[in-house]
This record gives structure tokens, sequence and C-alpha cells, in this order.
């Protein structure tokens, strides 16, 4: 038995004797269950005041600087020219890019690519200098960005293991106020990476240390999409 086994088999247990209706049953929502959805208060504040879309879009700018997030802003027209300059200025040689990834925003850029391939070792990912992707949420209120693994943003690890992260957020579709709208958006059954700005830890000394457990440059651009 493995711990992945031990664990469920503990869970089956301890619900071994709650009926199966435990619930009323509600409308049926992609991704969620409802006997869940509904045994679970939902009572809680969704929005901390009111905001206008570009207040939203501010205060998402605001809070991914304060944790250290290097914040671009461009419109659909200047995004290829802004990714290939940032990529210039990093001195990059080479660009993991998602099977999924709109071609025009690399199309100003000569940086050689690396697929997004099941078989790479993470030490051959530590070789990649950049990664350029798309994202599934941004929120406002925490300054958080959200991955869900899909074409566009490919394979987790792929932004866990190179150094410098280009994160692209489509404004204002893809931006949210608060944790409760931003959790509406995402299916729980995918594999959900919430990034709050550069991987970052400290010791006992506070004492801060960057790029631990994931880049250590992170760049969100917004680009506005009219």
């Amino acid at each position: 038995m493995n711990s992945r086994e031990r664990i469920l088999g503990r869970v089956r247990r301890a619900l071994a004797d709650v009926p199966r209706d435990d619930a009323p049953p509600v409308p049926e929502r992609p991704g969620r269950d409802p006997q869940y959805e509904q045994a679970v208060s939902r009572d809680y504040v969704r929005e901390h005041g009111e905001r206008s879309v570009p207040e939203t879009v501010d205060l998402l700018a605001e809070n991914l600087a304060d944790y250290r997030a290097i914040v671009h802003r461009t419109d659909t027209g200047g995004l290829a020219g802004l990714i290939a300059g940032l990529l210039e200025q990093r001195g990059a040689a080479s660009v993991l890019v998602p099977p999924g990834l709109d071609e025009e925003w690399l199309a100003a850029t000569g940086v050689p690519r690396v697929a997004d391939r099941a078989e790479s070792t993470p030490g051959e990912l530590d070789l990649v200098d950049s990664v350029v992707t798309a994202c599934a949420v941004a929120i406002a209120e925490t300054g958080t960005i959200v991955l869900d693994g899909s074409p566009d943003q490919g394979r987790r690890r792929v932004t866990l293991v190179p150094d410098h992260h280009i994160c692209v957020v489509r404004v204002p579709d893809q931006v949210v106020s608060s944790v409760p709208q931003g959790l509406e958006r995402l299916d729980p059954a995918r594999p959900l990476t919430w990034i709050s700005g550069p991987s970052a830890t400290s010791d006992i000394e506070l004492d801060r240390v960057e790029g631990v457990h994931g880049p250590r440059t992170l760049e969100v651009i917004l680009v506005d999409e009219g």
C-alpha cells in the first residue's frame, strides 16, 4: 500500500457512516460536486468595496508590484515587441513555449524555442533561460495569477524550474477582483498553480531569499485587448 492509498483509505473510513444524500441536490455546475456546494456555506464577502474595471486592474498591478513582480502594460499590437524586448534584456538564449501559446506573441523574437515535453527532466528545464505563458485568471485583491495547465500555460513544472517567467494576462477578461470570483472561473480538477510574486522565502532572521522553489524573476504583462 502506498501513501496515496493509505490516505484515501482513511478518508473512506471517516465517511463510512455519512449518508450519500447528506446534502440536498442543487443544479449541476461543471467541475463541482453539487452536494458539497450545498453543504458548504458561501455567505462570506465576495468583494471588498466596489471598483470599476480600470480600478481593479490598477489594484492588480499595485499588488503584483508589492510582491516584487515586474509589471508591464501594453496593448495587443505591442505585445510581441514587448516580449522580445524582455527576453533580450534578460539575455535569454532559450525560451520554453507551451504548445498552445499564441504564435503571434513570439513573432518578434528569434530566441531559440524549447518545447514543453513530458520527457523533459528537471536538469534540462533548469538549463532553459525563460518561459512565456498565459494564465487562467488574475486576482486583484491578492496580486495573484493562477495557472491551470491549459495548453497556453503548459505543465506545472515549466513555470517552477526556469529562473525567469513571463506571464501574459488579458485585460479585462482575465482579471477579477477577489478570490471567490477567481474560484468561480477555475476547475478544481485541474492542476492549479497560484503565484503571488516571484518565489521567495525567509529564514529565522528574516533574510529573504528568492528563487528557492520557483523563478526568481516574475514579469507580468497586462495586455489591454480593448
